[in-house]
C-alpha cells in the first residue's frame, strides 16, 4: 500500500519509475485479451508533455518510466492514463468497476545510475516474475523499442506505445553506467 501524503513537486529534467497493481479479480494483464488493451492506452495517453518512455506489464502490476514536462502535466498524464487503463481493461475482460489498487507508487530517478537500474529493473522484470528465463527479452515490455541493449538493436519507433525520453537522464545520462545486457535480471 502506499500512503497518502503529498507527493513531491515534480521536476521536468527527472523521469519517473511508476508501479501500478491492479486490484484483485483482473485476470492477468499479459493474457491476449488483455496486454493488447494496455498497449492501446498507453499509446493514447501520450501528450506532447507527457509521454512512457519504458514500460513492463507483468500478470498483476505495470512498471513504467514517464516523463512529465512539469507537475500539472505529470498529474494530469498519470490520471489520464489511469482512466485509460481502467477502461480499456475493464472492456477487455468484461467488466465494470475499480482496476486499478490503492495509489500508484511514483520513484523519481534523480542521477544517471538510479536510471540505468530502473531502465534494467523494468526491461527485464518478467524474468524475476515469470521464471522465463530462456527468453533473452520480454514480450510485454517497451524492449523491443529500447535502443541501450547491448548487441540488440531496436525496432523503429514508429507506431511504437511508447516515445523516445527527452530528459537528459533517460536519453544519454544512465549510459555512463553502461549500455543494458539482454542477460541482465531484477535484482
Amino acid at each position: 500500500m502506499v500512503p497518502h501524503v503529498a507527493r513531491p513537486k515534480h521536476a521536468a529534467s527527472v523521469p519517473v519509475h511508476l508501479t501500478w497493481r491492479v486490484v484483485a479479480g483482473i485476470r492477468s494483464l499479459r493474457s491476449a485479451d488483455v496486454f493488447p488493451c494496455v498497449v492501446a492506452a498507453l499509446r493514447d495517453a501520450q501528450r506532447g508533455t507527457f509521454r512512457v518512455v519504458h514500460f513492463s506489464v507483468q500478470d498483476d502490476h505495470l512498471h513504467l518510466i514517464v516523463e512529465a514536462q512539469h507537475s500539472a502535466a505529470f498529474r494530469s498524464g498519470v490520471q489520464g492514463l489511469g482512466i485509460r487503463l481502467a477502461r480499456s481493461i475493464n472492456r477487455a475482460v468484461g467488466r465494470s468497476g475499480r482496476v486499478l489498487g490503492d495509489r500508484y507508487h511514483a520513484r523519481p530517478l534523480r542521477s544517471p545510475r538510479e536510471v540505468r537500474f530502473a531502465l534494467s529493473y523494468v526491461l527485464h522484470n518478467f524474468k524475476k516474475h515469470q521464471r522465463l528465463a530462456a527468453t533473452r527479452l520480454d514480450p510485454c515490455s517497451s524492449a523491443p523499442w529500447f535502443d541501450g541493449f547491448r548487441g540488440v538493436p531496436p525496432a523503429s519507433l514508429e507506431g511504437a506505445p511508447v516515445h523516445a525520453p527527452h530528459t537528459w537522464l533517460a536519453r544519454v545520462g544512465w549510459r555512463r553506467h553502461g549500455l543494458v545486457s539482454p542477460d541482465e535480471a531484477p535484482a
